[in-house]
């Protein structure tokens, strides 16, 4: 006869189990939803997180004894060569739109023209790098932001990250100055160039440019449902970065700067635009005036713009020389000029003997050294020599074509109230930094682990301008 299994008693009393079932059931639950969620909204947001990561990877020092600082692959360039990958990637795989005509035109006429100075090139393989830097900076990379870049909100995390880059770097430069560990300058280590360092005293300069400018933006025209802080945040920020963009000694990027926040002043309203100047001028005399932050220095670089003429300081002096041998050397050959690369070739038999062997370059932790003249630090010069009439053409022509059709659209959205006015920031942002960058080319020209930046800036200008309205809000 079977004998059956022995059954445990049942308690009267419920498991305590039984209660937290529910509860810890719920708690998952939530949890699932709140990870899917936050993974949505990355996937949603991904398009813009590899320019981010640009940006930010910006604020990284550079690695000791490397060369990127003078010319040579900075990881920001290696990130950008990925981030062309991946946009490739995305729109073989997505069937992304492809570009306007217009846009069309626009990047592939200057790809073109940089084709022609190379074979026009006395050397076409010493013309290569050339080549490839051409490329990144002014199709490549523009073309990626503008493919990547789906609406407002991408492009201002992008525009936020240029922000938060620029503090950082800002208060890197603050300290080199307070501290005297900077970079050298009319003898002593005082210039604020952040984690650049002495070989590429324009980058600081440029990133805390690019970083006030979007800082002003929001000040000026903060989006629609924005919360409260963030207009008080954006003036904040904008008048703390006016303390490094003093400090970088820099004349090229104040003229830049003054002239680009005038233009936006201009753009969005003259009440608005009074109030916020009025905070960002007291907070300039607070720090610059009534603390003596650099006061000395920036009264002497000041006055040298008015003396250009008079009594032209050593790098001024070398700057005209080097601008009067890239005239001469397009006159040599006007069409394709004397090839890409070309310049430090042909700059000895074409520069005065006021030209000096080089600039003195030290401090924030590297060794003095006499840093060679290699380009006439004048964008629209160094291509006009380089690539002639053909160049010039196709790069300001492009220039001047982002420029309007941002400034354009700009108009366009503040008068009509259309939905496109909720991203007026945006062609605000867009406009200041196109001005920045086409003022800036007339002191400065390509170089140093900063430049990728002006790919990314390009990128957002000609997003704003190219890009349909519809796309854009």
């Amino acid at each position: 006869m079977a004998v059956s299994p022995a059954v445990p008693p049942v308690s009267p009393y419920p498991s305590p189990y039984s209660y937290a079932y529910p509860v810890v059931s719920a708690v998952r639950a939530a949890a699932r939803r709140r990870v899917r969620r936050i993974a949505d909204r990355v996937t949603d947001r991904g398009a813009a997180l590899p320019l981010v990561a640009i940006v930010l990877l910006l604020a990284a020092p550079l690695p000791r004894g490397s060369e990127a600082g003078s010319g040579g692959a900075a990881p920001a360039d290696l990130a950008s060569a990925l981030l062309v990958l991946w946009c490739l990637i995305r729109v073989v795989r997505d069937r992304r739109r492809p570009l306007t005509p217009l846009a069309a035109v626009l990047f592939a006429v200057p790809a073109a023209a940089v084709a022609v100075a190379v074979v026009t090139a006395a050397d076409p393989w010493a013309a290569l790098p050339g080549l490839v830097r051409y490329l990144q900076v002014f199709v490549l990379v523009p073309c990626a932001v503008l493919l990547l870049l789906r609406d407002a909100r991408d492009f201002r995390v992008v525009t936020g990250a240029l922000a938060v880059l620029a503090l950082a770097q800002g208060a890197v430069g603050v300290w080199q100055y307070a501290t005297g560990t900077g970079a050298l300058y009319m003898g002593e280590t005082i210039r604020a160039v952040g984690t650049f360092g002495p070989t590429d005293v324009m980058g600081m300069a440029t990133v805390v440019g690019y970083g006030l400018l979007a800082a002003a933006a929001l000040a000026l025209c903060p989006p629609p449902g924005a919360p409260r802080w963030l207009r008080p945040a954006a003036i904040t920020a904008t008048g703390a970065l006016v303390v490094p963009l003093a400090l970088s000694f820099s004349r090229g990027v104040w003229i830049a700067t003054a002239a680009a926040c005038l233009v936006m002043l201009v753009l969005t309203g003259i009440g608005r635009a009074v109030r916020t100047l009025l905070v960002l001028a007291a907070a300039a005399v607070v720090l610059v005036g009534g603390l003596g932050v650099g006061s000395a220095q920036i009264k002497e670089r000041l006055t040298s713009i008015t003396q250009v003429t008079a009594a032209p300081d050593r790098s001024v002096s070398d700057r005209y020389t080097m601008w009067a041998a890239a005239v001469d050397m397009w006159r040599d050959e006007p069409v394709t000029g004397v090839g890409l690369k070309g310049f430090p070739a042909h700059r000895d038999g074409h520069a005065s003997i006021a030209l000096s062997s080089g600039s003195d370059t030290g401090g924030a932790g590297h060794a003095f050294r006499r840093q060679p003249l290699l380009s006439p630090h004048n964008m629209y010069l160094l291509i006009l020599s380089e690539q002639g009439l053909i160049g010039l053409t196709a790069f300001a022509g492009g220039w001047a074509v982002l420029l309007a059709g941002a400034v354009r659209r700009l108009r366009a959205a503040r008068r009509t109230g259309s939905a496109r006015r909720a991203a007026a920031d945006c062609g605000v942002a867009a406009v200041g930094l196109m001005v920045w960058q086409t003022v800036d080319f007339l002191y400065a020209d390509i170089g140093g682990p900063s430049t990728v930046l002006t790919g990314i800036v390009l990128g957002l200008a000609a997003w704003w301008a190219l890009t349909p309205a519809r796309a854009t809000t």
